[in-house]
């Protein structure tokens, strides 16, 4: 897809023709200002997830109540996406674009302050909602004002930020979550936003695109936020609530369920939908969107499961958790940016099958753990899963976004990064509660073989009270056994899907149908 100069993330009209690129300096302040805005407001996506037994600790509520903290952002910044392209031709880009910055900035602080949970997952709700333009737009941005010869490598650089930000943010928030308060996993964010809202502002001020006033698709907006979130929040409380023997949970799933419904007929017959689903008339598209929305859900559901066993499970702190996460960005900050550069000369099936298989094998490696492996047996399959993601984005998005016209492109990208953030959202909601079954009925199977007439437990539980203990202290320590081993298995469990789920993903590549590209694509 050739980089049309005109076309900006937001579907926005630009000044770019009117503009020259920047130069020098203020061209790598702009950069630097982009790409710190966005690896913020993604890092914010995972920084928390190994600091939610931490952050559940000390406001009283269970670890899987806390993953909450993850999922009201994720899905408020999904929602928030659409928006962009109607609020960008309101107000401008660049407007837009440091408002969102520093609303984000606010509401982490917010956040920082909160005293319990349903104010903490307020203002992390208020976060996404604010950051839904920060990531395309930080797009439009560089590649507005990047020289056209050069946008490659400045999409490559934005594709290592989307990817190497959820690889940080567990390291950044394991040590945060050990050494200080968890609050400053928040407090972070108030220089970085406030340095990307200022820079951007004072470098492009004069440079903001055309505004325009354009009517917003308020019952498409409406029956997406109902619908949506009714299904996140089924898919959150459903299994505290025995899913659907609770007529609370079996509400919820009919109003996702008409509500989505009406939303798909609105938005097909609507003369200004709020998300354009005639594109999925193109098969690139159409294929292209499945893989992305569903690798990233499969790859941040493991990134949110991965840490909480290794702190509930195998004993890690939050920081060590976060340790043994984060060589998955090795690879991926080497090979993102040459990827970018190359990307109109490469096979991108090739690479996005390579991709996926790797990822796959990771996933399946992971299946066979067990609870005596050390730490570089954990390590040595994140470092092998970095060369995985730095296939995946790039590749993938260019062979959704190839045959998309440049009047459809802002649409195009609009709606596939509205689908990949809720994929991602609805990764973590299922994950978690998929990998508490699997635990479950592991441990009901297990219990299973110790009773009082098994001659292998009397005999364990001989052998822990000649140690010393009781004997209700050797059932609670027979108890803590099966609940690990439990644990465990549902882990291998989860991992082995993942893997069948990637390894799954290969066919559909093949199904996409490229034309060749003489640059990056331009969408986000």
């Amino acid at each position: 897809m050739a980089s049309s100069p005109s076309i900006a993330a937001s579907g926005a009209p630009t000044s770019e023709a009117a503009q020259p690129p920047l130069k020098g300096a203020a061209l790598l302040l702009l950069t630097i200002a982009a790409a710190m805005s966005t690896f913020m407001e993604i890092l914010d996506i995972t920084i928390a997830n190994v600091s939610i037994p931490t952050i559940a600790g000390a406001l009283g509520v269970s670890t899987t109540q806390g993953t909450w903290i993850i999922s009201a952002y994720s899905v408020a910044a999904a929602i928030a996406v659409p928006l962009t392209g109607w609020l960008a031709r309101r107000v401008g880009e660049v407007k837009l674009f440091t408002i969102s910055v520093l609303a984000f900035t606010a509401m982490s602080t917010l956040a920082a302050f909160s005293t319990s949970l349903p104010m903490l997952v307020f203002f992390r709700l208020l976060q996404g909602l604010v950051s839904g333009p920060m990531v395309p737009l930080s797009q439009t941005l560089l590649v507005r004002n990047f020289p056209p010869e050069k946008r490659g490598a400045a999409m490559g650089l934005w594709a290592m930020t989307i990817i190497l930000a959820p690889i940080c943010g567990p390291l950044l928030g394991g040590y945060i979550s050990d050494n200080y308060h968890w609050s400053w996993i928040f407090l972070i964010n108030i220089p970085i936003g406030l340095f990307g809202g200022i820079t951007v502002w004072t470098l492009m001020k004069n440079r903001d695109s055309a505004i325009a006033k354009i009517p917003l698709d308020y019952i498409g907006m409406g029956l997406m936020v109902v619908g949506i979130g009714s299904l996140q929040l089924m898919l959150e409380i459903g299994r505290e609530y025995d899913w659907f023997n609770s007529a609370f949970i079996t509400t919820l799933g009919i109003v996702a369920l008409v509500t989505l419904t009406f939303f798909i007929v609105w938005a097909w017959t609507s003369d200004h939908p709020i998300v354009d689903l005639h594109l999925f008339r193109d098969v690139n598209f159409r294929y292209g969107v499945i893989l992305l929305s569903v690798g990233f859900m499969t790859y941040f559901g493991s990134v949110v499961v991965f840490p909480l066993w290794l702190q509930s499970v195998m004993g890690y702190t939050a920081e060590q958790a976060g340790m043994a996460m984060s060589p998955i960005g090795l690879f991926t900050v080497i090979l993102s940016p040459l990827i970018g550069r190359n990307i109109a000369k490469l096979n991108l099936r090739l690479l996005a099958t390579l991709s996926f298989i790797i990822m796959g094998a990771v996933s399946l490696w992971n299946s066979f753990f067990s609870l005596d492996i050390d730490f570089w047996y954990i390590v040595a399959p994140r470092l092998i899963q970095g060369i995985g993601m730095a296939f995946f984005f790039m590749p993938v998005q260019s062979l959704m976004l190839s045959n998309i016209t440049p009047d459809h492109m802002a649409a195009a990208s609009g709606l596939s990064n509205f689908l990949r953030t809720l994929g991602a959202a609805m990764g973590t909601a299922i994950s978690v509660t998929t990998w508490d079954h699997f635990a479950t009925n592991n441990h009901a199977r297990l219990v299973e073989n110790v009773s009082a007439y098994s001659s292998t437990s009397q005999s364990y539980l001989s052998t822990l009270q000649a140690a010393g203990l009781t004997l209700e202290q050797a059932y609670a320590a027979v108890e803590r056994v099966v609940t690990a081993q439990s644990y465990m298995m549902a882990t291998n469990e989860f991992f082995f899907y993942c893997a069948l789920a990637f390894f799954s993903l290969t066919g559909l590549v093949w199904l996409t149908k490229p034309r060749k590209m003489l640059s990056a694509p331009t969408g986000h």
